[in-house]
């Protein structure tokens, strides 16, 4: 077969190409290129149609299933954008925040916080405005870092599972299914939860204590300082074992329910590539909140009963005396055990009304303000891609 003649071209380290072989086309073979080393850009390499096709779904499998990202910049915007939302959503929300705790601790014999309109009627008479709001410095500072870690340990979590399914999982074709969502959504739940339970501990303490001559904690800190000193350094994790149990399916539905879901109305709209509608994201936002909740409270209410058990103060702050004094030495199933035996299987469920009302507003706030937080800093992945 003849040679094929192509034009003369330079490159910056060379001269011409004249003296050199030019490549040599045999039937549907790629141009083999003698010793000279040529720009490829330079030089258009016809492709057959199948090696065309082949590459366009390598190229979309690359682009689907992405390994970890681990840019410092990547990293750095998805940390802040997860901690603005956080911080944003707990503090629109942070009255029914303090309620649904309270509830939670009182006294059932003696209890101050009977319903939601009533219980915040209470706090507001005997606080005042501030009432609301006492703790939620507290809840930031633990919820910030939380929800930076917590957001963009599940981008991680899933892109993770998917390139592995695709790349070495033998699933070439794999996609984000529920299962993987709950299992990602879990992941990071968990570990948020562990790297900030501490701060969490102290919270539910400074949120059920009182202002007063007798208060006991003066802050975060001091509060951390005086629990670890009065109580051991490991009472800074009573109830981690009921946290981290409750986060696996409330963590884990929030996020598989609200991309599930999102992708079930994404795929039934007439033109599917069209962006979801705000009000469409708050409402797929409500609904995952709802269930992840619903699941997950009664493990709440324990981890918050564990918390306070070993308090001295407890008593003066109406919290549940009689089972503060009869476990020495907190434990989820004896906590669970008792709270049903003295109260009931309602009581697994105090304070459900007043976060069930917060819990709309901070899902939805969360999701909407990560999202535009991301958009605005320019980082291209986003919670549900």
């Amino acid at each position: 077969m003849s040679e094929t003649a192509v034009p003369s071209f330079r490159t910056p380290a060379q001269g011409p190409l004249s003296s050199e072989k030019p490549p040599h086309l045999v039937g549907n073979e790629s141009p083999r290129l003698g010793a000279a080393h040529c720009d490829a850009a330079a030089l258009e390499i016809p492709q057959s149609a199948g090696a065309q096709q082949f590459a366009a779904q390598a190229q979309a499998a690359t682009e689907k299933a992405k390994a970890p990202t681990l840019g410092i910049a990547t990293v750095c915007k998805s940390l802040l954008a997860g901690g603005i939302a956080g911080g944003v959503s707990r503090s629109a929300v942070a009255p029914l925040e303090r309620l649904k705790i309270l509830q939670q601790v009182q006294d059932p014999l003696k209890p101050k916080y009977n319903g939601t309109l009533s219980g915040l009627r209470t706090i507001f008479q005997t606080e005042g405005l501030r009432g609301f709001f006492k703790g939620n410095g507290t809840n930031c500072m633990r919820i910030i870092p939380n929800s930076a870690v917590k957001f963009y340990a599940y981008e991680q979590a899933s892109h993770a599972f998917l390139w592995a399914l695709r790349n070495h999982g033998g699933q070439p074709d794999a996609e984000l299914t529920p299962l993987l969502r709950l299992a990602a959504g879990a992941t990071a739940g968990i570990i948020a939860m562990s790297a900030t339970y501490p701060m969490d501990m102290v919270r539910g303490r400074l949120t059920v204590q009182v202002n007063g001559p007798n208060q006991r904690y003066k802050g975060m800190l001091h509060a951390m300082t005086t629990v670890a000193k009065e109580e051991g350094p490991r009472a800074l994790y009573k109830g981690w074992l009921p946290s981290v149990i409750g986060v696996v399916p409330y963590v884990g539905l929030n996020f598989a329910v609200y991309e599930t879901l999102k992708d079930w109305v994404q795929k039934a709209r007439p033109d599917p590539t069209a962006d979801l509608s705000v009000v469409t994201k708050l409402a797929c936002g409500a609904a995952a909140g709802t269930v992840g909740q619903t699941v997950a409270y009664p493990l709440d209410v324990v981890r918050r009963r564990m918390q306070m058990i070993g308090w001295r103060d407890a008593d003066a702050q109406g919290v549940f005396h009689e089972e503060a004094a009869a476990l020495k030495k907190p434990g989820m199933v004896d906590t669970f055990r008792l709270t049903v035996k003295h109260e009931g299987v309602r009581a697994l469920y105090k304070g459900l009304v007043p976060n069930s009302l917060k819990v709309v507003p901070s899902i939805a706030i969360a999701f909407v303000t990560y999202e535009m937080m991301k958009d605005l800093m320019g980082v291209e992945v986003r919670i549900s891609e």
